[in-house]
């Protein structure tokens, strides 16, 4: 596994590009970045093999009309690991750690039609060892998602990432309408394989899908163009020096409460803000390199914001999912 030191300029450089486009081709990343496709492709590989980096097709929830919700999962210490795992393997969850000394789990998870609540209303009370489920809708994403990190990596310049960039992509700051897409049912053999692997190439797709590769081709450019697929690269944090995660949920001031979001998504610290529903208003992603950062964030520039009246942290103890889901080896 790589070390944060272990990242020359070049990796950051294409750890970036990836995430600006994970299905950029190779000669385009490699115009940007100044060296040959071999050199592009030998770095890629072996990122892959030795930092563990996927690049994976995502759904945003948000765009094609899901309701998303942000859990908290009140255990029992027996109950916790087993609950997390089981919530990883569902294709409607993302983003779960344990919390709380390992009887808490955290979760985003998200409903494919608007009023479908199977998970929380029918599943999880059902599950021996949930002391209580705590739900919390998004109601307004300002940071996250498709701009989630784009330069945590502090490789690209704008007008590089810009140059990654396919044009059929939305543009960077464009505001996406809510529910503007509907999938297909071929949509979905062609989503998932996406999200195993989100630079699968158009004969792969074809095999998966059993589509023709135009017609891949097409609608590949279509769910990419519209928001409502994105790519992202996923590998761990740590490599530079995150080792602490944390969810901070945040009571604002209602008059505050979007200008105290769009100020959150600015901060360097924050992989993602929502306005949620319920005692808190506004929840966040957060990384710091150790617990004095984090500190130093929460008292710094999180104290500054104005209308901020309460953040309870949530330390995370371990991720157990972050983008999709991945077995692990045995």
């Amino acid at each position: 596994m790589y070390e944060a030191d272990a990242l020359d300029a070049l990796d950051r450089r294409l750890l970036h590009a990836l995430e600006v486009d994970g299905r950029a081709p190779f000669n385009r990343i490699a115009e940007v970045l100044g060296v040959s496709d071999q050199t592009v492709a030998r770095r890629y590989r072996r990122l892959r093999a030795e930092l563990g980096l996927r690049v994976v097709g995502l759904r945003d929830p948000l765009v094609l009309g899901h309701d998303l919700w942000m859990l908290r999962l009140r255990c029992t210490p027996e109950g916790a690991t087993s609950i997390s795992q089981a919530l990883a393997r569902r294709p409607d969850t993302a983003w779960i750690a344990l919390a709380s000394g390992g009887t808490e789990v955290v979760c985003m998870a998200h409903a494919q039609r608007h009023g479908d609540h199977e998970l929380l209303l029918g599943k999880l009370p059902r599950t021996p060892n949930i002391v209580e489920i705590r739900a919390h809708q998004v109601l307004h994403r300002f940071h996250g998602g498709p701009t989630g990190w784009p330069d945590r990596t502090g490789g690209l310049t704008r007008e590089e990432a810009l140059a990654v960039r396919s044009p059929q992509l939305p543009d960077l700051d464009a505001a996406l309408e809510v529910g503007s897409v509907r999938l297909t049912e071929q949509d979905e053999a062609l989503i998932a394989a996406l999200e195993t692997d989100g630079r699968a190439t158009y004969p792969e797709l074809e095999r998966a899908t059993g589509q023709s590769e135009s017609v891949v081709k097409r609608r590949v450019a279509a769910l990419l163009g519209s928001g409502a697929v994105y790519t992202d690269a996923d590998f761990p944090p740590e490599v530079f020096g995150e080792r602490v995660s944390a969810l901070l949920w945040i009571s604002v001031a209602p008059s505050a409460l979007a200008r105290a979001g769009q100020e959150l998504a600015a901060h360097t610290q924050v992989v993602f803000a929502a306005a949620i529903e319920g005692p808190s208003n506004l929840v966040a992603s957060v990384l710091a390199t150790d617990v004095a950062a984090l500190y130093a964030y929460l008292s710094g520039p999180l104290g500054s914001l104005e209308g901020v009246l309460h953040v309870e942290t949530t330390l995370f103890l371990s991720r157990i999912k972050q983008l999709t889901y991945q077995a692990p080896l045995r």
